[in-house]
């Protein structure tokens, strides 16, 4: 218990005094006109109120991650605290802040066109396919996990049984090797994520946002409620591997946390919210505190799923061969808050996924048009850009969600070590607190490497012996380190560069015209 209000009790206070010092690394300014005033087009840059612009920010990053990720990495033991904590107060957020500033800085720019501003024009064209394709994976992960889980609330036996025993049997059919009453949910996501990527922001995920932010608060409350009561045991923290296989957490668990610490994938939907901020004295509150809130699921889920089942052994047989989380969610659910308090609370986590699926589309459609400067105003452009990523997403669902999640979470986390050398290479033109993002983005160079050589080679990666990985990881990135050192005294000297310039207009005055 001591170390989980130790936990909770530092990253409130990482808010307020290093999120603090991140801030004045790019010093907000109350009296310059944000992105969401200057290009006001009534799509994609609409002024929103803090509040709702904060809720937006939580539920767009808050996927499975922060969920999933935490009880995976619980597998390890009590040590997933720590990268929880620390990852999250040194990495994730500052991460999250510093692109969403810079975006905001930027009018607005997409992460590929930040890259390409900061580490030049071959490291944008090479983001802008790389992010495409961990958006399509995100939106992929996304529909199939809160599918499963809207079919373990709503199994086909009870939605079925509503029509007679030949409906049931009708939904249980399977269909390349899942039930089709599973294709319909994932299905019904699919249609609720094309409306969430073509309508304006404003009118449909600025509306349902603080329904779903309900859901997801009544979970979270009452889990919290559950460990401090004493209904939920915390196992007493220690830093032994308690890993069923023995399977040696470096650097594997910081794969597997992922969105739980730090996500790539959060500087994709950093510049959705860098388009709507009304003043830059929000950058920290929305940017650096949804992180923190994150930081705060991920660490009441490590902490509840393994302390529910009386410790590691227990979570693991929970979970099952295949170490399926989505079980351990709708068991500590309904088993903590009773039926109708696990289900909302199921609701919650279902919530995750979807809001983050949903942004996923739309922040791959603003990046492709972007790209191809396809203005979005007109929908027969959004079109355009929009029905080739939900084809291919569609493909990707044949594919087993195991090896999707897998290549998400590393594609996911070298995108992170990527975007913080750029807000390294930002900081360092403006003169002073480059280590900001430079230390936390030598690690990720370092982690990211490592995992992709020592992993096995059954999941796609170089399988090499653990220690020569780590050497060759290290070397890798302290090389990344010295580089960007060797280039540290040029870039102050050449001094900040001027914002990327506005993106074109349709027609002056021109207004959405809806999906």
């Amino acid at each position: 218990m001591v170390a989980f209000l130790a936990g909770l009790t530092l990253l409130v206070l990482g808010y307020f005094f290093y999120g603090r010092l991140v801030s004045n690394c790019l010093p907000p300014d109350p009296s310059r006109a944000t992105p969401a005033f200057v290009l006001r087009d009534g799509m994609d840059f609409v002024p929103l109120s803090t509040w709702r612009v904060f809720l937006i920010q939580l539920l767009n990053i808050a996927g499975l991650g922060p969920v999933f990720g935490p009880i995976l990495g619980a597998l390890w033991g009590p040590q997933v605290m720590l990268w929880v904590v620390f990852g999250c107060i040194l990495g994730g957020a500052t991460h999250d802040l510093l692109a969403g500033s810079l975006s905001v800085r930027n009018n607005g720019a997409g992460l590929p066109d930040l890259i390409g501003h900061y580490l030049g024009p071959a490291a944008r064209h090479v983001a802008t396919a790389f992010i495409m394709v961990l958006m399509i994976l995100v939106g992929t992960v996304f529909v199939k996990g809160p599918a499963g889980l809207i079919v373990r609330i709503l199994p086909a036996e009870t939605v079925g049984g509503l029509f007679g025993s030949g409906a049931v049997a009708a939904l249980q059919a399977q269909v390349c090797g899942s039930p089709i009453w599973l294709w319909i949910v994932m299905l019904a996501i699919f249609l609720y994520y094309v409306l969430a990527t073509m309508l304006p922001i404003d009118k449909l995920i600025g509306r349902v946002y603080p329904l779903f932010g309900a859901c997801l608060i009544i979970m979270v409350v009452g889990l919290f409620i559950a460990i401090v009561g004493g209904r939920i045991q915390v196992p007493p923290f220690d830093l032994t591997n308690h890993h069923p296989a023995a399977t040696p957490a470096w650097p594997i668990i910081f794969i597997t946390v992922s969105c739980g610490a730090i996500s790539g994938f959060h500087a994709t939907q950093s510049p959705l919210m860098a388009r709507c901020l009304k003043s830059e004295s929000h950058m920290r509150p929305v940017f650096y505190g949804a992180m923190i809130v994150e930081g705060l699921i991920a660490l009441v889920w490590a902490t509840a799923s393994s302390g529910y089942y009386g410790g590691v052994a227990g979570l693991s047989a929970a979970m099952g061969p295949g170490h399926n989380p989505a079980i351990v969610v709708h068991e500590v659910c309904v088993g903590t808050l009773g039926a109708l308090g696990g289900v909302l609370a199921v609701l919650g986590v279902v919530v995750l996924p979807i809001t983050s699926g949903d942004t996923a589309f739309r922040a791959g459609r603003l990046i492709a048009a972007d790209y191809l400067r396809l203005p979005q105003i007109k929908v027969a452009n959004r079109y355009k850009v929009a029905l080739p990523l939900f084809a291919i997403s569609l493909a990707l669902n044949f594919i087993p969600f195991g090896i999707i999640w897998r290549y998400f979470g590393w594609a996911n986390q070298t995108l992170a070590a990527v975007t913080l050398w750029a807000c390294a290479v930002a900081l360092a033109r403006k003169g002073s607190w480059w280590w900001v993002a430079a230390l936390p983005a030598t690690f990720m160079t370092v982690m990211t490497f490592t995992y992709i050589l020592v992993e096995s080679r059954q999941n796609g990666c170089f399988g090499m012996d653990r220690a020569w990985g780590t050497g060759i990881g290290l070397v890798l990135g302290a090389a990344s380190l010295a580089l960007f050192l060797f280039k540290l005294g040029a870039l102050q000297r050449a001094g900040d560069k001027p914002p990327l310039p506005r993106p074109e207009k349709e027609a002056a005055g021109a207004t959405c015209d809806g999906i």
